[in-house]
């Protein structure tokens, strides 16, 4: 049974609706429940699910799609009930009532006239044109919206960069600008390193790993996915780098991207070398830990961090990179049967995956994965070959909220993985902050029990290890965080590094870490 919910002219942005759609799916026994505003991928993507495309074609953007379907009217009304439950929680009360909701840009700046940055996240086919408004009105941007062309975002850069402003994004969702955090970002404290961050969750781990390290960050500025390609040219990298460079606060400025293009990347060192402070580049992939002038190179997130940290202490610090725990490691190996031979990384952090495929890619042979870098495609994977997964990815999320959301499509991934019996080690990251899901960690621990009974019953034991990217300072509790997944017979590491090494070292018995 189907019911469509709809509500015309009722535009919420595109997190907040991935977030409905998550809390709403929790409704027990409720198969679909998708919210969603009525573009034509949504539209053509609900029409393939089965619901009715005549009560779907007519309908714009910004009408409001709420798709149900369950086999009992009973479970229709409750999970109906629920959005509108839901819906209703997230919107101002009555007590707010006197203060008046701007409506569009220009109400903001009546609002707020001393604001000089905004945040937008609306469909692609508008993106580009509110990004325009705001830059031609002095704002710098961060632009949480996708699908905008490559044409588009060049053209929303060199103007930026010609009015001296920002332009970060599209499709940039991590960024901490005075201290203040934006789309999903942790609470790590103000201190003297500054970040320029082509990836987001790589973006988020070395902050928090600078946090641990007892120092912190002026800024960390996003610049999308893209920006490091050929076609775009780095302009938001190298204009963050400038106003780095200028900022009295920075020692430190630290550029994380995955691999950039060969003559994009020499620009941006050749910037970095001109400027008067001393910086930390981590180019994912690139296995460099050389210094050439004033730049000191980073083969991974971790020593990313502890180099900067180091640079803007003037001091040593203690070591991220520490030996994998020998005991937990011998009873990994001891547990595993000599059919035990597969290796599943399933990220919910794109960069946190590509370190882990630039790390296992060489020393195991064939590795299976949907973020290319010179791997196989991960379309069918056999159940003795190693696979590291972005589930981040936009073939996983098309349709329904990301992974660090809504930690279901993983969990669900994970229990179908329980099944094989060539199964040795499950790969884990787990990202806290502003925008994740509550409980990242419980959400996972279910199918993770599933996933060690099933083992079990075939005489079999499977090792998960995983990281958590957070601070003490995150809603969702660090340290509790860590604790359950260490009940559930996780071995937790303190890096994404870390454990990686150690998933290598459970498969590749020659490898010591």
């Amino acid at each position: 049974m189907d019911r469509l919910i709809i509500r015309n002219d009722a535009y919420f942005d595109s997190v907040f609706l991935m977030s409905l759609s998550a809390e709403l799916s929790e409704t027990p026994d409720l198969k679909v429940g998708q919210v969603v505003l009525g573009t034509p991928p949504n539209k053509q993507l609900l029409q393939s699910q089965g619901f009715d495309a005549t009560v779907l074609d007519p309908l714009g953007p910004t009408d409001l799609i709420v798709a149900l379907r369950a086999d009992s009217e009973s479970t229709l009304i409750t999970a109906e009930k629920r959005f509108f439950e839901l819906l209703n929680r997230r919107q101002p009360s009555a007590s707010h009532d006197a203060i008046e909701r701007p409506i569009g840009l220009d109400g903001a700046l009546r609002s707020q006239p001393e604001s000089n940055l905004v945040v937008i996240s609306v469909p692609g086919a508008y993106a580009t044109m509110e990004a325009q408004r705001a830059l031609q009105a002095g704002l710098h941007v961060m632009l949480f919206s996708d699908n905008v062309s490559v044409q588009d975002e060049i053209a929303l850069k060199q103007q930026a960069a010609k009015r001296g402003l920002l332009m970060m994004g599209p499709d940039c969702g991590t960024a901490i600008i005075n201290g203040v955090m934006l789309g999903f970002a942790n609470a790590v404290r103000s201190g003297p390193i500054g970040l320029v961050g082509a990836s987001g969750t790589g973006t988020q781990e070395v902050t928090c790993l600078i946090h641990k390290l007892g120092s912190g960050v002026t800024q960390a500025i996003g610049t999308g996915g893209r920006d490091l390609t050929q076609a775009v040219g780095g302009i938001t990298t190298l204009c963050a780098i400038d106003a780095l460079a200028a900022d009295p606060a920075t020692r430190v400025i630290v550029v994380v991207s995955k691999p950039p293009a060969e003559n994009v990347a020499k620009q941006v060192l050749d910037r970095l070398a001109h400027v008067n402070k001393p910086s930390v580049v981590h180019f994912v992939g690139l296995d460099r830990s050389d210094k050439n002038g004033s730049v000191q190179f980073a083969p991974d997130l971790a020593s990313a961090a502890q180099a900067a940290v180091q640079l803007a202490e003037g001091k040593p610090v203690s070591m991220l990179r520490s030996p994998l725990p020998a005991d937990l490691l011998n009873r990994a190996r001891r547990a595993k049967t000599s059919k035990q031979v597969a290796l599943r990384g399933l990220f919910t952090g794109g960069t946190m995956a590509a370190e882990a495929l630039a790390h296992l890619q060489a020393p195991l042979g064939q590795v299976l994965s949907n973020l290319g870098q010179g791997s196989a495609p991960a379309t069918v994977v056999l159940p003795h070959q190693h696979a590291i997964i972005d589930l981040g990815g936009d073939e996983y999320t098309q349709g329904r909220p990301h992974p660090m959301i809504d930690p279901s499509p993983r969990a669900e991934r994970l229990m179908a993985e329980a099944e094989n019996d060539r199964l040795a080690v499950v790969l884990l990251d787990v990202v806290l902050g502003t925008g994740s899901h509550a409980d990242p960690a419980g959400a996972m621990i279910p199918a993770i029990r599933q996933t060690q009974q099933r083992a079990k019953d075939r005489g079999q034991h499977v090792t998960v290890v995983a990281s958590v990217t957070g601070t003490d300072g995150d809603s969702q509790g660090l340290d509790g965080q860590i604790a359950k997944l260490r009940q559930a017979e996780v071995i937790v590491l303190s890096s994404n590094r870390d454990a990686v090494r150690f998933a290598h070292a459970v498969i590749d018995e020659a490898f010591d870490g």
